[in-house]
């Protein structure tokens, strides 16, 4: 049987662990876990480039003409960021992410376009109610720190 505490921290300030107890021991089980692990960061990160592949605001700005090296990068960093392996860090150093987005024009309709498209990745996951409002909300978050051009 596995209870979970509640906490008055939020989530993103807990860096995605929950602590639950389990046969009288207290222990922490992270966001990643919870949600599946890597298979459902790879399903969600596969189906948001679907959608960036027939972007025309998005798909401009990845030079490659393989979108997987992106969505891999994309893959190992949300499994980082929510408690998974540090494979990110390992193999690219300390994410800097507005630091890498500063060479693209990242404008309101880049950060729309880039929303919508995860948007539909995180409902294809099913994911339980409170973990999608936990993954959008970080998400969302993400999207307006990239913003790096006015209107």
């Amino acid at each position: 049987m596995v209870l979970s505490l509640e906490s008055s921290v939020p989530p993103s300030e807990t860096m995605g662990h929950v602590k639950e107890i389990r046969r009288g021991t207290l222990q922490e089980q992270t966001f990643y876990e919870q949600v599946g692990g890597e298979e459902t960061f790879r399903r969600l990160v596969r189906r948001f480039y679907e959608g960036v592949a027939e972007d025309p605001i998005l798909r401009p700005m990845y030079p490659e003409e393989d979108l997987g090296p992106a969505e891999e990068r994309l893959v190992l960093f949300l499994i980082q960021y929510w408690g998974g392996p540090t494979t990110y860090s390992a193999n690219r150093g300390h994410p800097r992410l507005r630091m890498r987005h500063a060479p693209f024009t990242v404008d309101r309709a880049a950060h729309d376009a880039w929303l919508k498209h995860m948007r539909d990745a995180v409902d294809d996951l099913d994911l339980s109610e409170e973990h999608a409002h936990t993954l959008w909300n970080y998400l969302t978050y993400a999207a307006a720190s990239m913003v790096n051009t006015p209107d």
